[in-house]
């Protein structure tokens, strides 16, 4: 692909050669050029971030962006022309996508943000290293949200600047489900107990709840229970004042644990897409790509999900693969997900959501192929399905969907110790992991200084290795300690994927 940064005094940018359409950059007015020095001219007033055709596109003939269609031209479309919702359609059907192939290419990781720094972060007993030093409440079940969130309220005040904060995850789930969606739940709440950034746990039950606290206990290996405390409401006379002696307890034993200097290779990076737009694609995406291959390099650990939202893209995926296992485990997954929205009376293409489509992102094609950039150029090396951990340095595929609390809240319990989390459109949400906001454009950078972290529209004025590297440092700040948007504005909540029915 070609670099923003060749086009400084373009209006629109062609990301490929063989691309037959252009992103607009900036709003571009009807019968301004594209071009600098150019003739092809705007037929009409083009958004930023929308497509505009650079060559004839016949009727019928694939539209290409990123050197790959994108969709097919519904009527015929001249140079100069906006192209989007009205003359341009998915070709994903759900039928016949999932003819794969094995064709492994070699994969190249090296970071292009020049020597990696490490961070300071809190070495657990097993090796891990966590980015917090946090206590963490989780609640077996909704009836003991309220409980769960009181606690933390009464005890991060009291124990304020002994520990990084003690933060509770309410949710609505743990009773009434059946199955494997009880089992989402219940493997979701177990991986985020053992999480390196929770110094301490306190998972509180009610007592009559699906999902007891016996069996949550018994999807964590005994190892890794030293730092959880259990207790359920219905058992003792003063639920609060037992669950802040508790809280105490682990407070006492995480207070003094020093935060030590550790290479990149020992950050598990989350990496996620948000509200995109037509600038997610060639901006703040690849530049998350560059951080990927960086952390991977260093020998990290690299966690890519949303699995509808690599639906057309995901060959290029499956072609990293390290092994014939590693492809089959995701061919697997990728059918498996497409599965559930066909048996669900859902088409495979649903997508963009209407946020998308008003930022200049027409068919689901189009979004994946910008959403895939995240994991740069890293080798696939497992595949892992909803609450698994990330075990394997390079870039674990992660069975989640594409909504942000959901999928996030699944790269948390993944392993992840930082998530970035890109966004043409912006959002207020933050997860249990420190999560960096990215903008796709410098616009929303400018206009929401309270909830962005980070402006990766100035790779189309700056070039990609200079915020390739301010990036990289804000990893590392943010790894050591430094606050992100969210946490600052208290924005830390968790989402569980309810696939199955309720009693």
């Amino acid at each position: 692909m070609s670099k923003a940064s060749e086009y400084p005094t373009n209006r629109a940018i062609r990301v490929h050669d063989a691309d037959n359409v252009a992103t607009a950059i900036a709003d571009i007015a009807a019968d301004e050029a594209l071009f600098a020095g150019g003739d092809l001219r705007a037929s009409v007033a083009v958004g930023r971030g929308h497509k505009v055709a650079i060559a004839p596109i016949a009727r019928g003939e694939a539209v290409i962006k990123y050197g790959f269609p994108i969709g097919t031209a519904t009527t015929g479309i001249a140079p100069g022309d906006h192209v989007h919702g009205h003359n341009l359609a998915t070709a994903l059907s759900g039928d016949g996508d999932g003819d794969y192939r094995y064709a492994p290419r070699p994969a190249d990781a090296k970071p292009d943000a020049g020597p990696a720094p490490g961070f300071r972060g809190y070495v657990r007993r097993d090796g891990r290293v966590g980015t917090r030093n946090e206590i963490w409440i989780l609640p077996t079940v909704g009836c003991v949200g309220n409980l769960a969130a009181r606690v933390a309220r009464i005890a991060g005040e009291r124990q304020a600047g002994r520990v990084d904060g003690v933060h509770a995850f309410k949710h609505p789930f743990g009773c009434s489900q059946l199955g494997d969606d009880l089992g989402h739940t219940r493997a979701l709440l177990a991986a985020l107990a053992q999480h390196p950034n929770a110094g301490g746990v306190l998972i509180v039950g009610l007592g009559c709840e699906s999902n007891q606290l016996g069996t949550l206990l018994d999807c964590i290996p005994a190892e890794r229970r030293a730092h959880i405390r259990t207790l359920s409401a219905q058992a003792v006379e003063d639920d609060e004042a037992a669950c802040l002696t508790l809280v105490d307890e682990l407070v006492e034993a995480c207070t003094g644990t020093p935060r030590t200097g550790v290479p990149l290779s020992k950050l598990v990076l989350g990496v996620k897409c948000g509200g995109s737009d037509g600038l997610s694609g060639l901006t703040a995406n690849p530049l998350v790509g560059r951080m990927a291959d960086a952390v991977a390099a260093a020998g990290g650990k690299v966690v890519l999900t949303e699995i509808p939202e690599i639906f057309g893209a995901e060959q290029l995926l499956m072609d990293r693969a390290v092994s014939r296992a590693v492809f089959d485990d995701t061919v697997a997954l990728v059918r498996d997900f497409k599965d559930y929205f066909l048996r669900n009376g859902e088409p495979v293409s649903e997508n963009p959501s209407p946020g998308n489509i008003a930022g200049g992102i027409t068919t689901l094609e189009e979004k994946s192929l910008g959403a895939v950039q995240k994991g740069g150029k890293v080798p696939l090396v497992d595949v892992r399905r909803y609450g698994g951990e990330a075990v394997l340095p390079g870039l674990t595929l992660l069975e989640a969907p594409g909504n942000d609390a959901v999928s996030s809240t699944a790269l948390t319990a993944a392993g992840a110790t930082i998530i970035l989390f890109t966004t043409g459109r912006g959002t207020p949400l933050g997860f249990p992991a420190p999560t960096l906001k990215i903008a796709s454009n410098s616009a929303l950078a400018e206009r929401k200084t309270g909830w962005i972290d980070f402006d990766a529209g100035t790779v189309l004025d700056a070039g990609f290795d200079r915020a390739a590297g301010a990036l990289l440092d804000l990893i590392a700040a943010t790894a050591t300690g430094a606050p992100t948007k969210a946490e600052l504005n208290e924005e830390r909540d968790i989402a569980i994927w309810k696939s199955g029915v309720t009693l």
